[in-house]
C-alpha cells in the first residue's frame, strides 16, 4: 500500500542512510553481533553523517528543529537491513530529548556540541533491579552535600543500554523521599560523566536478541555529581520520564513494523527458493495463505504506525494512542516474524539466516519502553475504564 508520511526530500535522505548502513553496518554485523557490542567509532561515523544532533541548535553544531520523520527513517533503514546501530536510537532519539527540553544555557554550551558531532553519546539509567516497570519504585538516592555544591549518588540499575560506549549517563533518582500521598515524588533527573569516581559497570548482561548492542548493570557508589548536572528541576523527574515516553513507544512501533516487513520479504525470497517435494515451497497453498496474512497484517500496523509518525511530528501524539501503536505494532510483528520463521522450516532456527535474528530481536519490544500489559493498563484508564 503506498505510503503518503515521506517527501522527496525525505527519500533523498533515506538513501544516503541505505548506502551508509550498507557500507557501514552490514559488513561487520556479525563480528559485532559476536563481540555484544557495536564499536565506539560507529557513533563517530553517524556523528559525520550529521544524525546524532536532530534537534540540537545550529549555535551547538546541529540541524536545528528537525522533523521526526527523519529519525522514524534511520529505524526504518536498520530494519531492512535487519541490523541494530547500538543503543542510537535511544541516545538521538530517547535521551537526547531531556536535554534538549530540560538543560540551561550553560548545560547546553557543555553538552550539545559534542552530542552534535558525535563525540558524546547519552544513555540512560531508570530500571533497577526489583522495580521493572515500577519507576516510583526506584531506590537510588543522590543526597546534597553539606555545602550545596554537589550530590552524592548510591545506588543500583540494570538492563542499561549502550552504558558502555556512553560519555554521559541520565540517572532517575530519588533526591527526596517519596510523600505518603504521591509515591512519585522525589525523583530527578542527574547527568553523570561515566568515567566518574565510583561510576562502575557490573555484568554485561546476556540477551537472546540485540545482541550487537550492550546491555549492563551499572553502581554508583559515592559518585560525587556537581549540583550544575541536575537535569530540569529537583523532584519532577517522574513528570518529565512520562513526557518522553511517547516518543520512546512511538518508536519502538516504528522499529517492530519495519522488522516485520523485512520479515516478510526475506520469507518470500526463501519459499520461492526452497524445494519441497519437487516443488518450491510458494507452490503450496499454505504458504501463500499464510504470506498473505502476514502481508495485510503489516499493512494494517504500518498505517497505524504512520499516522502515529505525523502526529509526533506535530507534537500531537497523546500517551494513549502511542500505548496503543506500541501495543499493536509489537504484538504483530511477534505474530508475524514467528509465521515467516515457520516457513523457513528448520533453516530458520539458524543464525546464519536472518530471520532467526529477526525472531530474537523482536521479542524485546513487547517488553522495553513499558510492557504489553503497561500499555493496555494506559489504553483502559483512558477509556475511562
Amino acid at each position: 500500500m503506498k505510503r503518503s508520511v515521506y517527501t522527496e526530500e525525505h527519500e533523498v535522505f533515506r538513501a544516503t542512510v541505505r548506502e551508509f548502513i550498507a557500507k557501514e553496518v552490514v559488513p561487520h554485523y556479525e563480528e559485532w553481533e559476536a563481540r555484544g557490542a557495536v564499536p565506539r567509532e560507529l557513533f563517530h561515523k553517524l556523528g559525520a553523517l550529521g544524525v546524532t544532533g536532530f534537534g540540537i541548535p545550529e549555535e551547538y553544531g546541529g540541524p536545528g528543529e528537525t522533523s521526526y520523520k527523519y529519525q522514524a527513517i534511520l529505524s526504518e533503514e536498520a530494519g531492512r537491513a535487519a541490523v541494530m546501530l547500538g543503543h542510537y536510537g535511544l541516545s538521538t532519539g530517547m535521551v537526547l530529548p531531556y536535554l534538549l527540553q530540560l538543560a540551561t544555557d550553560e548545560q547546553k554550551r557543555r553538552w550539545l556540541p559534542g552530542i552534535a558531532g558525535g563525540d558524546l553519546v547519552l544513555c540512560i539509567a531508570m530500571t533497577e533491579p526489583g522495580t521493572g516497570s515500577d519507576l516510583a519504585g526506584i531506590r537510588t538516592s543522590a543526597k546534597l552535600s553539606e555545602d550545596g555544591t554537589h550530590y552524592v549518588l548510591n545506588g543500583a540499575k540494570t538492563f542499561i543500554s549502550g552504558a558502555r560506549n556512553s560519555e554521559l549517563c541520565v540517572v532517575v533518582c530519588r533526591t527526596s523521599p517519596a510523600g505518603p500521598e504521591n509515591r512519585r515524588s522525589g525523583l530527578s533527573l542527574l547527568v553523570v560523566p561515566t568515567d566518574s569516581e565510583g561510576f562502575a559497570f557490573g555484568r554485561k548482561l546476556d540477551k537472546i536478541g540485540l545482541r550487537s548492542s550492550d546491555t549492563n548493570e551499572l553502581s554508583f557508589t559515592d559518585v560525587r555529581v556537581p549540583v550544575g548536572n541536575l537535569l530540569g528541576e529537583e523532584g519532577k523527574g517522574f513528570s518529565y520520564l512520562g513526557h518522553n515516553l511517547v516518543r520512546e513507544r512511538i518508536a519502538v512501533g516504528v522499529d517492530a513494523v519495519s522488522r516485520a516487513a523485512t520479515a516478510v520479504e526475506l520469507a518470500k525470497a526463501y519459499v520461492k527458493e526452497r524445494q519441497v517435494f519437487g516443488k518450491p515451497v510458494a507452490h503450496f497453498q499454505n504458504t501463500k495463505f499464510v504470506l498473505a496474512e502476514c502481508a495485510t497484517e503489516v499493512v494494517a500496523a504500518q498505517a497505524l504506525v504512520d499516522q502515529g509518525i505525523e502526529l509526533e511530528d506535530t507534537g500531537e501524539l497523546s500517551a494513549a494512542d502511542a500505548a496503543r501503536i506500541k501495543l499493536h505494532a509489537t504484538e504483530t510483528a511477534g505474530r508475524v516474524i514467528d509465521k515467516c520463521l515457520q516457513l523457513h522450516g528448520g533453516y530458520g532456527y539458524m543464525l546464519e539466516y536472518p530471520i532467526a535474528r529477526l525472531y530474537a530481536d523482536i521479542r524485546v519490544n513487547r517488553i522495553y519502553g513499558g510492557s504489553s500489559e503497561v500499555m493496555k493498563t494506559i489504553i483502559a484508564k483512558d477509556l475511562g475504564l
